[in-house]
């Protein structure tokens, strides 16, 4: 085995009796990146802190790892701690919390950088070089607040990278990004790997999958269900799970609820008017002059590159966010009754605290009872059990689908959603917004959506707004 190789053997993460992820084997050579994908929940990102030795403390692991020549035993937690940023980095899947509210990007990215020490000039200079690189050396003096969800993604891919490690571990890299910045995601991917670098990438993007190639496993159920190159397991897979995988874009959807989306009635009192909104930070302009009145029972979508102020506009509808100049006006809009499902679930759960008890609080206050938490668990593929974890116990895409439950349970009359499924697999997605669109269409409750998947917005929505980088707003039917 060359140094510059990775190998596990038999990684099994448990909690309690119950196996999270059991993966027999696998390998990664140079040249070779290993990419796995498959439904949330099946164990995928367990495995990556599996290996990284950051799994927390309430979940067991055993198994052996070989990096090189080197040897290690999965149990022991802190074995690998001296390679972190040196050998092994990770890229974690919600850049939003991996970086310090408190310091300015530059300063956190030079925190990586081979002997750092505090006012290390060379690694300052180093971490703006990095940032250059990667488009981002105005974001240097910045704090991460302000950074759009892929340009968080590159800040922390600089942070991961700059200590030099060959061997990079990425989980869900491509949430929540537009095209274009996926296309220089899988870029930068792609340069690591032919610079030499390992790469182990988890993601539920497809396409990403598509252009790192190399091999790809299937995971279902903690377990590999599917694994071979990436050219022949995407285009002619063997199993039936990942045939149903390929098949679940939302260009070939075809629901009840699909049928209806033009149903509200245009002359209905609107929810939310906004007229002439203008919204700027510091010298830069978020959006300019927009207007746009949303009715009961329509389906609105906020389209455009990451960066152009989509997840700001719909904060401002719900006054989330002042705005510097017009009007923001609602109609009959009761406490409770407009709701917002985050990019980053992780945001709106209190982090030490059961789940259980964050949904009982807003069972309470709405007049909720456990009936119906049940059964919009079970429309969203979960059990009511999954509520007695912690929100660090569960996947990114279980706590997506338990924010989801969590909104409907007040019976909002419009929805913020901003990248709500941006963590779920494609099958799971499918289901997901099948169960809150049926929600949404029987109550006749509004939806503001914002997505980077343009046939997402076309088969969900039947208005759009496209924001451009002129920080101006088109609107228009959806097609």
């Amino acid at each position: 085995m060359t140094d510059n190789s990775l190998a596990v053997h038999r990684a099994v993460v448990r909690h309690g009796a119950t196996p999270l992820a059991d993966v027999a084997d696998l390998r990664i050579d140079t040249g070779r990146p290993l990419t796995i994908v498959g439904e949330s929940g099946s164990g995928k990102s367990l495995l990556a802190h599996a290996l990284m030795g950051t799994l927390p403390p309430e979940l067991a692991v055993e198994g052996s790892m070989t990096i090189g020549s080197t040897r290690f035993d999965l149990a022991d937690r802190s074995g690998r701690r001296h390679l972190w940023g040196r050998r092994l980095a990770m890229l974690p899947q919600e850049p939003a919390l991996a970086l310090d509210p408190t310091m300015l990007v530059r300063g956190q990215v030079a925190e990586g950088a081979p002997g750092w020490r505090p006012g290390d000039v060379a690694a300052l200079r180093l971490a703006h070089e990095k940032l250059d690189h990667l488009g981002l050396a105005h974001a240097g003096s910045a704090y991460p607040h302000t950074l759009s969800g892929g340009m968080a993604q590159r800040v922390a891919y600089a942070a991961a990278t700059i200590g030099g490690a060959r061997l990079l571990i990425v989980d869900e890299p491509s949430k929540g990004l537009d095209p274009g910045s996926l296309d220089r995601l899988a870029d930068l991917l792609a340069a690591h790997v032919a610079d030499g670098g390992l790469l182990l990438t988890i993601t539920h993007d497809l396409r990403l999958a598509r252009r790192l190639g190399g091999d790809v496993l299937v995971m279902r159920d903690a377990s590999v269900v599917e694994a071979g190159p990436a050219e022949r397991v995407l285009t002619t897979p063997s199993t039936d799970y990942t045939k149903r995988l390929l098949a679940a874009e939302p260009s070939r959807w075809s629901f009840p609820w699909m049928a209806n989306a033009a149903a509200a009635d245009p002359t209905a009192e609107p929810l939310v008017a906004a007229h002439g909104i203008t919204k700027s930070y510091g010298d830069t302009a978020v959006f300019q002059d927009v207007s746009l009145e949303i009715r009961p029972g329509e389906r609105w979508a906020l389209t455009g590159p990451s960066g152009v102020g989509k997840t700001t506009l719909g904060n401002a509808l719900l006054r989330l966010t002042s705005v510097d100049r017009g009007t923001v006006g609602y109609g009959d809009v009761t406490r409770g009754r407009l709701q917002k499902l985050y990019q980053d679930p992780a945001l709106s759960f209190p982090g030490r605290v059961p789940l259980e008890r964050a949904m009982r609080d807003v069972m309470r206050r709405h007049g909720a009872d456990e009936a119906r938490v049940r059964s919009l668990l079970g429309e969203v593929g979960l059990p009511l059990e999954i509520l007695s974890r912690r929100p660090d116990q569960v996947s990114g895409g279980e706590l997506q689908r338990i924010a989801i439950v969590r909104a409907m349970l007040p019976r909002p009359v419009l929805i913020f959603a901003d990248e709500a499924t941006s963590r779920l697999d494609l099958l799971t997605q499918e289901t997901t917004m099948d169960s809150l669109m049926t929600e949404v269409a029987g109550s006749g409750c509004a939806l503001l959506l914002v997505t980077h998947d343009p046939d997402l917005a076309t088969a969900v929505t039947d208005h759009q707004v496209r924001l451009g980088q002129d920080r101006s707003a088109l609107l228009e039917p959806a097609v």
